[in-house]
C-alpha cells in the first residue's frame, strides 16, 4: 500500500514541477536495481526554464542491513523493507527558493515499522511574507493530525537543518520527523495519512512559490549570492546530513544520494555580506527559532 502511494505521488510531484516550471521540459527517468531487492525510479530535470535541477527519486528496496547499518538505524532486526520519496530543487533564478522533501517508510524484519520525513525551504533571499505563507501551509497540515505536531517538528527541523560549523540554518527550515512508530505513535492508518498530506502539501505550496517568482528580473549580484548559499546547502548535505552520510557509507547508489547538489556552486574566502544589504538582511534570518506562523505584532 505505502510503496504504491510513493510511486503514484512521484508521478503526481512531477506533473506539478513541471507545470509550474511550464517550459515543456520533463523529467527524465533512470530506473535501477538494488542488490539485496527492489530498486527505484530517480527522476531529473536539468536546464530547463525555471529549474536548472531538480530531483524526484522513488525507492522501494529489502533484504539484510550490515552489522554497522543496523546499529546505526538501531535496527531491532536486520532484515528491512524501505520505501520512500526523496525531492530537491535547485531553480534557476535565485529569487525561486531551493526546497527539499522527503517522506520514507522503513519495516524491520520483527514488524516493526516506523516512518519519517520532512520539509524544508531555502531562499537565497527570504521574502518575509511568502517565508510565514509557506510556514502557515504546514502549520494547518500538522493541526489536521496532531497540535503537536506543527510546533515540534518545527523545532525538530530547526536543530537539523543547522550548518554547525557556520552556526546558520540551512534556510527557513520547516518540517522534520524521524521514527513516528506504528502503534507508539499513532495506527498505520494516521500515521500513513500524515505522509500522504505532507507530500502533497509541499508539492502545491512550492508550485505557488515556483509561478510566484519564476518571471522575476534579478541581477548579477544576486545570481553570484545565488552560487554562495548553494556552496552552504552542499556543505549541510556533504558534512552534516545523515541519509547522505548513511547513504556513501553503506554502498547505496551514488548518483540517486548526490542527486540534491546545486549544479554550479562558489566558495570565496572569509566572505561576508555588506552591511545593511539584501544579501546582510537574508543572513540574519538564517537562525533557530524564528516564529513564522505568527504575523508581526500578534
Amino acid at each position: 500500500m505505502v510503496q504504491e502511494w510513493m510511486r503514484h505521488f512521484q508521478d503526481w510531484l512531477c506533473y506539478q514541477l513541471e507545470a509550474a516550471d511550464g517550459s515543456g521540459t520533463r523529467f527524465r527517468e533512470d530506473n535501477w536495481q538494488h542488490a539485496g531487492g527492489g530498486g527505484g525510479c530517480t527522476r531529473v530535470i536539468q536546464q530547463s526554464q525555471v529549474l536548472e535541477k531538480g530531483g524526484v527519486a522513488f525507492s522501494a528496496v529489502w533484504g539484510e542491513m550490515s552489522d554497522k547499518a543496523a546499529q546505526q538505524l538501531l535496527m531491532p532486526d536486520p532484515a528491512y523493507f524501505a520505501t520512500g520519496v526523496s525531492v530537491v530543487q535547485h531553480p534557476r533564478s535565485p529569487l525561486v527558493p531551493i526546497s527539499h522533501m522527503n517522506v520514507r517508510y522503513f519495516e524491520a524484519g520483527n514488524g516493526e515499522a516506523w516512518f519519517g520525513g520532512g520539509l524544508d525551504l531555502t531562499p537565497i533571499y527570504v521574502d518575509e511574507a511568502q517565508a510565514r505563507w509557506f510556514h502557515q501551509q504546514i502549520a494547518q497540515v500538522c493541526q489536521q493530525h496532531d497540535p503537536t505536531y506543527y510546533p515540534r517538528f518545527k523545532s525538530w527541523a530547526d536543530e537539523y537543518f543547522y550548518i554547525t560549523h557556520r552556526q546558520e540554518t540551512r534556510g527557513i527550515g520547516g518540517i522534520f520527523f524521524d521514527r513516528l512508530t506504528v502503534g507508539k505513535d499513532g495506527s498505520f492508518e494516521e500515521l500513513f495519512a500524515f505522509i500522504q498530506d505532507v507530500g502533497q502539501v509541499y508539492g502545491r505550496a512550492y508550485s505557488t512559490l515556483m509561478r510566484l517568482n519564476r518571471d522575476l528580473p534579478y541581477t548579477d549580484r544576486q545570481k553570484q549570492w545565488q552560487l554562495v548559499r548553494r556552496g552552504r546547502y552542499a556543505e549541510f548535505n556533504l558534512a552534516i546530513d545523515r541519509g547522505t552520510r548513511f547513504g556513501l557509507e553503506t554502498g547505496g547508489r551514488t548518483e540517486s544520494i548526490l542527486m540534491s547538489l546545486p549544479p554550479q556552486v562558489e566558495w570565496h574566502y572569509n566572505y561576508t555580506p555588506e552591511p545593511n544589504s539584501p544579501e546582510a538582511a537574508t543572513q540574519q534570518w538564517l537562525r533557530k527559532g524564528v516564529d513564522w506562523v505568527t504575523e508581526p505584532g500578534k
